[in-house]
């Protein structure tokens, strides 16, 4: 028998220890790997998630439809507007005195259209007595070649001079040529009334063309009037104000911008290994950084973009180039928000996001499979800019009818 030597037992039992330590670090990354592995098949393959997610909406420009001097500024910047509140109002006197103008002509117009009409039963008339003149010379004429015919029969007889049938005949010769003045005159006047019917006929004094065309004069003189005020096209709150007092804008140019916040979206940028499994309608949670993990918002997707970020950049890459350097690309996923959360919670326009889309129901489209059935945005607010222009224009031609036209 050999006994141990007393530095023989603390190596053995260092060495039973890190046996021992190696052993249950191995059981721990195993049982890690175990719980990933369960983690994984039950929770993380059926999700997928960024931080590369920013809030967008539509940035509407108010811009003028017209030039002119700005006299007055109804909304300044973080102001929420209505749809039709006016926000700027330009120098109008310009546009009021064409209007003055265009509403003269038009009444001028009615007035003399009616004319037109008036000349009509004129003419008319003028033919009634004109066909009179030549029935009387048609009478005159048919008695004297009766009274020639029944001279020329005593003639023989000497009953009757030579000289008196000699005056009959000169006087039938003047007669036949009255006659002929009298048809060429009737004929004349149904030419003059068929000229003057041309321009009056199939229509009335309030529908006629002359009248019409100093109508539109008068709705263009109208539209400019209206258009002096710049009001908001959509309800939302005021940002980037760049107009000020006595500036001289042209049309077109931005005077403010409105941002609709109850409209807004989110575009989550996946990388491309992400997009595999993206689908429309998905359910996707979202958090903001402003609001942090306690405020979650419940999204759709509702579509994905049709390109990569770097495609629509103002200087796109070029890989063609011999240094061309291989960068995963993002691809905008675009995610619907609920209006309710929305409002109870709202946003802003550029704010950071963190989204995270459930992606086991992958039996959705991953794009657009049909155009969109009704418009994506629309406002009122540019055809109520004529609405008051026709009331005007009927009470101008009603007061120079004089009677219904």
């Amino acid at each position: 028998m050999t006994s141990e030597t007393p530095q023989a037992k603390p190596a053995r039992s260092n060495s039973s220890r890190r046996r021992t330590g190696l052993l249950l670090l191995t059981a721990v990354v195993v049982l890690c790997a175990i719980g990933y592995g369960v983690w994984w098949a039950l929770v993380g393959s059926r999700y997928m998630s960024t931080d590369n997610a920013y809030v967008q909406g539509s940035i509407v420009q108010v811009t003028p439809q017209a030039a002119g001097s700005v006299v007055e500024i109804h909304a300044d910047e973080t102001d929420l507007v209505k749809a039709g509140q006016p926000l700027v109002t330009l120098d109008a006197a310009d546009a009021r005195v064409a209007l003055e103008r265009a509403e003269a002509q038009l009444g001028q117009t009615v007035r003399e259209v009616r004319a037109m009409y008036a000349n009509n039963a004129t003419l008319k008339a003028g033919i009634a007595v004109r066909e009179a003149e030549l029935r009387r010379v048609r009478a005159e004429l048919a008695r004297a070649e009766g009274d020639l015919a029944r001279r020329e029969g005593l003639l023989a007889s000497g009953a009757v001079g030579a000289e008196e049938v000699q005056h009959i005949r000169a006087t039938i010769a003047t007669t036949r040529g009255a006659v002929a003045a009298a048809e060429a005159g009737v004929l004349a006047a149904h030419e003059q009334l068929a000229a003057s019917l041309v321009m009056t006929e199939a229509t009335t004094v309030s529908r006629h063309p002359n009248v019409r065309r100093a109508a539109v004069q008068v709705r263009e003189a109208w539209l400019a009037v209206a258009r002096t005020t710049v009001a908001a096209p959509v309800t939302g709150h005021v940002a980037r104000r760049n107009a000020q007092i006595g500036q001289r804008v042209q049309a077109g140019a931005p005077l403010m911008s409105v941002v609709a916040l109850d409209q807004v979206w989110v575009d989550a940028n996946f990388k491309e290994p992400q997009l595999r499994d993206i689908r429309i309608g998905q359910p996707v949670t979202l958090t903001a950084d402003v609001y942090g993990t306690k405020v979650t918002y419940d999204g759709r997707v509702q579509g994905l973009a049709a390109g990569t970020g770097a495609v629509f950049a103002l200087l796109p890459a070029q890989n063609a180039t011999g240094n061309w350097i291989k960068v995963v690309q993002r691809v905008p996923v675009r995610i619907a928000l609920d209006p309710k959360q929305l409002a109870e919670h709202p946003l802003r326009v550029g704010l950071s996001m963190h989204a995270k889309i459930e992606i086991s129901d992958r039996s959705g489209p991953s794009l657009a499979s049909a155009p969109r059935s009704e418009p994506f945005a629309t406002t009122p607010l540019f055809d109520a800019a004529g609405a008051g222009a026709d009331e005007r224009i009927d009470r101008i031609i009603a007061a120079n009818l004089g009677r219904p036209g």
